[in-house]
């Protein structure tokens, strides 16, 4: 029967990936306003959630999502091109081309289905797609999603990217260059100015996912606007998910480029649009990144304290990983971390290199100075129980 044999598959599948510590459930959880979480009958205080400015219970954005539920319901209805073109959109892309300095925008559901919709528009069967090795899974879809060849750097590595450009670029129509600017697991920054100098000299399109930067590096505009004079980063995506509070993708770019987008990318054309609650909420998010400066620049002041208390590389971005090793490792330390009240979520594979099971901390405008404190306190003395090297990325 197709079924037991599913079922099997399955089990036996579950099987493994238990054995090897790489088993994933969900966890109920309550966020709370703020910093705290309810799972499992404890509160916790949660160094693991992207709301860098803690935005998602703000009172504007709320307010905003209300009204335009009152207004217009609750979805799009279908996707942008059918019905779903709501003027909410036309704002929230006027808005964010203003902040990141281009011509237009183009925003989509999510971040993920902006890459996966973006690079299969850009790259076609004649066509080169460079990536970084650690570049997020999304960007991963939309390379594998393109008809073009793919060639990977290694991480943050110019010299490479630049050899392989060398070697490769005159077989190819265009190219194209795509990396996180501040990437997700490691929280280091891409070396955008010298990226942006290589692209220029091998005419390659260089494309930037700036989920993690956006309302948190270069003034909230971004980690593009603190790369240095003369970046050139024609192809400027993030999310609205994480310091915007709220959820929905975009890519910031010219005016040709971003109507070639809307007319040929597959998750645009094929996908219901984003609710306009959302849209609205963040309108309002970008109003609040756009005048407090203070604010944004709060998360990042938070993971450089502790970093210098535990002695690791200052960190470049509000994502600071503690490299444990294995899966198992990385399961213990959140454990003893949340029978201390904190909620540090363990990272492993696949979604990171084998042998690099970490903790990722995230850190927010709320979170007081005294429980960071606190926090480094509780992580050094687990890592000494644990008796394993434990280290952060070195910067770029």
């Amino acid at each position: 029967m197709p079924k037991r044999s599913l079922d099997a598959f399955a089990f036996r599948k579950l099987e493994a990936l238990d054995r090897a510590s790489l088993k994933r459930s969900l966890t109920e959880s309550v966020r709370e306003s703020g910093i705290w979480v309810e799972r499992d009958g404890r509160r916790l205080l949660s160094f693991s959630c992207n709301d860098y400015l803690n935005l998602c219970h703000h009172p504007a954005l709320i307010a905003a999502a209300t009204a335009a539920i009152r207004q217009y319901g609750v979805g799009a209805g279908a996707s942008r091109l059918v019905t779903g073109n709501h003027p909410l959109f036309g704002d929230l892309e006027t808005r964010l081309a203003r902040l990141k300095g281009t011509d237009a925008a183009c925003v989509f559901g999510s971040g993920y289905l902006a890459n996966s919709g973006i690079i299969p528009v850009l790259a076609g069967e004649r066509d080169l797609v460079l990536i970084d090795e650690l570049a997020h899974a999304c960007l991963w879809a939309g390379t594998k999603l393109a008809a073009a060849e793919t060639l990977i750097f290694r991480h943050n590595q110019v010299d490479h990217a630049a050899e392989l450009l060398a070697k490769s670029r005159g077989r190819f129509r265009h190219a194209l260059l795509v990396t996180d600017s501040v990437f997700s697991m490691d929280g280091d920054l891409a070396p955008l100015q010298e990226l942006s100098k290589i692209c220029v000299d091998f005419d390659t399109w260089l494309m930037t996912d700036d989920a993690h930067g956006l309302g948190v590096l270069g003034g909230g505009r971004g980690a593009i606007f603190t790369a240095g004079p003369g970046v050139d980063v024609p192809l400027q995506m993030g999310t609205l998910s994480k310091a915007a509070g709220g959820y929905g993708g975009y890519l910031c770019a010219s005016r040709p480029v971003i109507d070639l987008v809307k007319t040929r990318a597959r998750t645009l054309i094929y996908s219901t649009a984003l609710p306009p609650p959302m849209a609205a909420a963040a309108i309002a998010a970008l109003t609040i990144i756009e005048t407090e400066p203070e604010l944004t620049a709060k998360p990042l002041e938070k993971a450089k304290l502790f970093t210098s208390l535990l002695g690791l590389s200052k960190a470049q971005s509000p994502i600071v990983p503690l490299i444990l090793g294995e899966p198992d490792a990385a399961l213990r330390a959140a454990r003893g971390l949340a029978d201390q009240g904190f909620l540090v979520t363990p990272i492993r594979p696949p979604t990171v290199p084998t042998g690099t099971a970490r903790l990722r901390f995230t850190f927010t405008a709320m979170h007081p100075d005294e429980e960071i404190v606190r926090l480094a306190d509780a992580v050094r003395a687990l890592t000494e129980t644990l008796k394993g090297p434990t280290k952060c990325p070195p910067s770029s």
